[in-house]
């Protein structure tokens, strides 16, 4: 497998958690997103949408989108699970990593944040609504967890759900948000 990724993005971080927690190697390649790599028309020939991560198998099919490629991992190599076997437990974790990947993550990213201050907001306004969105987001997920028993988000195994919360959590730190009080997910 070849994972072409960034080191900042919160989705290549995904997707290398998955491949580290399914004891799987892969060889990394990165596009630089600061410097448009991912823009590149070799690159847009295997991903349309021209974001990381993508992830190539061994048979040469590419695979884009965080959550697709690590659900692909999951079915594709069922041990440890990153679901529950309980379907109401398994659409809990679900809604909690899809409420990070498409609801926190993409409106705190870099294409958004350019897209902001191409529009004319300065840097430190588009760095506040980072860190809004992240803490927003993250105290959400901070009650969606309330009743739910660790150490993992989701039980005594991590999940799709620890999967998307840890590299959130990094974003979040790294645009100064305060997570101090997200007992549960600090666990």
């Amino acid at each position: 497998m070849k994972l072409i990724g960034f080191f900042r993005s919160g989705a290549s971080y995904r997707v290398r958690i998955g491949l580290n927690l399914k004891g799987l190697t892969a060889e990394h390649a990165f596009r630089h997103l600061r410097k448009n790599e991912h823009k590149a028309a070799d690159y847009l020939a295997v991903n349309p949408q021209g974001l990381v991560p993508t992830l190539f198998t061994d048979s040469g099919e590419a695979l884009t989108q965080s959550i697709a490629i690590l659900e692909w991992l999951d079915e594709t190599h069922p041990t440890p699970s990153f679901l529950p076997k309980d379907p109401l437990q398994r659409a809990r974790v679900r809604a909690f990593a899809l409420a990070i990947a498409c609801d926190v993550h993409p409106v705190q990213n870099l294409g958004v944040l350019n897209k902001l201050k191409a529009y004319g907001l300065d840097e430190a306004k588009a760095n506040q609504w980072a860190k809004e969105t992240n803490y927003d987001g993250l105290a959400a997920c901070e009650l969606m967890l309330a009743k739910e028993k660790g150490p993992f988000c989701f039980g005594a195994e991590p999940t799709l759900a620890d999967i998307c919360l840890v590299p959130q959590l990094v974003n979040a730190r790294r645009f100064g948000a305060d997570v101090s009080g997200f007992k549960r997910i600090l666990e």
